[in-house]
């Protein structure tokens, strides 16, 4: 977790759109960012996980296959919300009231989660969602596609990128320190896959905006990325 020393408010409200591969810290990154200069953070993978998690639970994910009907007619029914916007990074994610956090992060949604987030109308019902939720500005968003099909104009995008190696690490290790059990290659095996899924799905691919800043943070302490940033909006923002 990043450790926030301060807090600073832009002098105008702003959308940061933080996009990248799976597992670079695109999350904690972004909570930090909103903690720092007071806004809101939105965790859009999440939201996909969570739809994942209720499709899982309720037969409508049988092998790799999805019961598409099933799925599209129940979205509508489905409230999520987080429940710490901001700064912890144990935030909470509720699907219909209930406190999922724990659940969307197992590896048997992680597996299929790229799967559901190709669906063209998971994607535009969460879009929505997003774009609703931005409307008044001053939040910081994570995903796939916020800089390019969510927030188009998204005043500062970034994107960010590591080995997928140092990528299975990070996340085996956070497993661990979980207390839950992680095999490492069946992580990088999920990543890679993931990886591709996310590229190569015909409906908003995983792309690098063209006016997004580039943020490999392979070799980086989530210190130096903080270093990165601020001197960023500093410069453009005073």
């Amino acid at each position: 977790m990043f450790a926030v020393s301060d807090f600073t408010m832009l002098k105008e409200k702003i959308i940061i759109a933080v996009d990248g591969y799976s597992s670079t810290g695109k999350s904690s990154f972004a909570k930090a960012i909103a903690a720092k200069f007071g806004y809101t953070y939105i965790d859009s993978g999440a939201i996909y996980r969570a739809i994942t998690f209720f499709a899982l639970k309720n037969g409508m994910i049988k092998g790799n296959q999805i019961d598409e009907a099933a799925l599209e007619k129940a979205l509508p029914t489905l409230s999520i919300s987080f429940s710490t916007p901001s700064l912890s990074a144990e935030s909470k994610v509720c699907l219909n009231g209930v406190d999922v956090s724990q659940d969307i992060r197992l590896l048997s949604v992680s597996e299929v989660v790229s799967t559901v987030s190709a669906l063209a109308f998971v994607r535009y019902w969460v879009d929505h969602l997003l774009q609703n939720w931005g409307k008044e500005k001053g939040i910081v968003m994570d995903g796939r596609d916020i800089g390019t099909v969510v927030f188009p104009q998204a005043e500062l995008k970034i994107f960010m990128t590591a080995a997928p190696e140092i990528r299975a690490q990070r996340r085996f290790q956070e497993l661990l320190d979980k207390g839950v059990h992680a095999e490492y290659q069946e992580i990088l095996d999920n990543i890679q896959k993931r990886d591709f899924l996310d590229q190569h799905r015909s409906h908003a691919p995983l792309r690098c905006a063209s006016d997004a800043l580039l943020l490999d943070n392979s070799k980086l302490t989530p210190q130096e990325q903080m270093i990165w940033i601020e001197q960023i909006i500093t410069e453009r923002w005073g």
